[in-house]
């Protein structure tokens, strides 16, 4: 119990005091994180809203690799996407391994499939009949997809939200594409699995505690952002 209590003071310490090395990782966690999150966005909401609207062979199967990416273990995608980076590898001639831009990758293709799989079938949850009437009303394909995406929004914000939590809360693949370099590839989970390796419980709870709070602090925001239709229920 005294350790967790000392990591908690620690943890505290560092965020208020603007610990330089902790909020260095925090500040590269939330880029690294944030931009596999928006590429991630960019990549499944186009292929979610194009398995919705269109039947053809082998939708069920794009749907169902999604379905599996949902609980595809993060080490699995380090594995494959060390592979395609490394010196001997597809992608080798790009020398991106062990950078940042190994992990957005990785993450990447954590949190994507996460967002198509949930996005399609919340997409897939509006009234077909509604969308005929949409079409009914002479809307051009645009409108159709704004209108939509208007009707799914909270039930995308949920799916963009467990994306962003799946991608931030990895350690496999960013510690096997990264490297967990200091000062360079170092986010707050594969700092957490260093300094428990060395035995240094009440740094690594420090660091959990600033990993939690950071976790929380954005899906608060999207939270806030998905229940403002509530806002006004109780008055």
């Amino acid at each position: 119990m005294d350790t967790i209590i000392e990591g908690l003071k620690k943890g505290l310490i560092s965020i208020f005091s603007l610990d330089k090395e902790v909020l260095g990782i925090t500040i590269f966690t939330l880029k690294v994180t944030g931009s596999a999150t928006l590429i991630s966005i960019a990549i499944a909401l186009p292929l979610s809203f194009f398995l919705t609207l269109r039947d053809f062979i082998g939708k069920r199967f794009i749907i169902s690799l999604a379905n599996l990416g949902m609980g595809l273990p993060p080490t699995v995608v380090g594995l494959w996407v060390s592979l395609m980076l490394w010196r001997s590898g597809p992608f080798g001639r790009l020398h991106i391994m062990y950078t940042p831009t190994a992990m957005v990758i990785a993450q990447t293709a954590i949190s994507a499939p996460i967002i198509l799989a949930l996005s399609t079938a919340a997409l897939q949850q509006i009234d077909k009949k509604l969308r005929w009437h949409i079409i009914a009303l002479g809307t051009s394909p645009l409108q159709m997809l704004l209108l939509m995406l208007k009707e799914a929004r909270y039930s995308l914000l949920a799916a963009i939200m467990a994306g962003f939590g799946g991608s931030i809360s990895e350690v496999g693949a960013s510690m096997m594409v990264g490297g967990n370099i200091q000062g360079y590839t170092r986010v707050l989970t594969t700092a957490i699995v260093l300094e428990t390796s060395k035995g240094h419980f009440d740094i690594a709870l420090a660091l959990s505690f600033v990993l939690m709070l950071l976790a929380y602090a954005a899906t608060l925001w999207l939270t806030f952002i998905q229940q403002r239709r509530y806002k006004n229920v109780y008055y």
